[in-house]
């Protein structure tokens, strides 16, 4: 499927694997590789993207913020109830990263298995949406009778699989996905 990739497309692949080591999280998500897309410089999918109004620095506060939640294991409503009853929950994590250091509630990354003196990790670089992803922009090329997989269609596997943090983040961000998914075929449409 790799072999399909423009150069873009494969940079945004490595943008993406980039991303995930960086925050020190394995395997790559859906987040990560809408990151890498919108990092790609001027390319038809980061057009429409900040035409609907989507900036990484906007999407990377998002993230992060799910991301904290997902430290503490709890949601905003969980937050609340115990907050109801006179439990600080910012306060309790706070003071176990005091404790423990920074990170201690993030869950762990399971370590690398060894096999023929490589590293290699259980799951693969990409996490299971993320696979699909590319996978959906495979099939949207096709769709399209485009004979290349390039950053758009990245773009239109994240957003046909949508179920990913980086079609959540999008959603909060105050964009509708039919309607960038929209915006996008046009854009191709009008390009060629």
């Amino acid at each position: 499927m790799f072999e399909r990739f423009t150069d873009r497309a494969r940079t945004v692949v490595r943008v993406a694997r980039d991303e995930a080591r960086s925050e020190g999280q394995r395997p790559v998500g859906t987040e990560h590789l809408l990151l890498a897309v919108l990092a790609d410089g001027d390319s038809l999918a980061v057009r429409v993207l900040r035409e609907a109004g989507v900036t990484a620095d906007d999407l990377r506060t998002r993230i992060r913020r799910h991301a904290e939640r997902a430290g503490t294991g709890l949601g905003d409503a969980d937050a609340a109830a115990l907050r109801e009853i006179g439990i600080d929950l910012a306060a309790i994590v706070a003071r176990i990263e005091e404790s423990f250091g920074p990170d201690a509630l993030r869950e762990a990354v399971p370590a690398p298995r060894r096999r023929w003196g490589r590293r290699r990790y259980a799951g693969g670089p990409f996490a299971p949406r993320s696979k699909k992803v590319l996978e959906l922009s495979l099939r949207e090329a096709i769709r399209l009778r485009h004979s290349h997989i390039g950053t758009e269609h990245i773009l239109l596997g994240l957003l046909r699989e949508g179920n990913g943090l980086a079609a959540l983040v999008l959603h909060e961000a105050g964009v509708d996905l039919d309607d960038l998914r929209r915006r996008v075929e046009v854009a191709l449409r009008t390009a060629a």
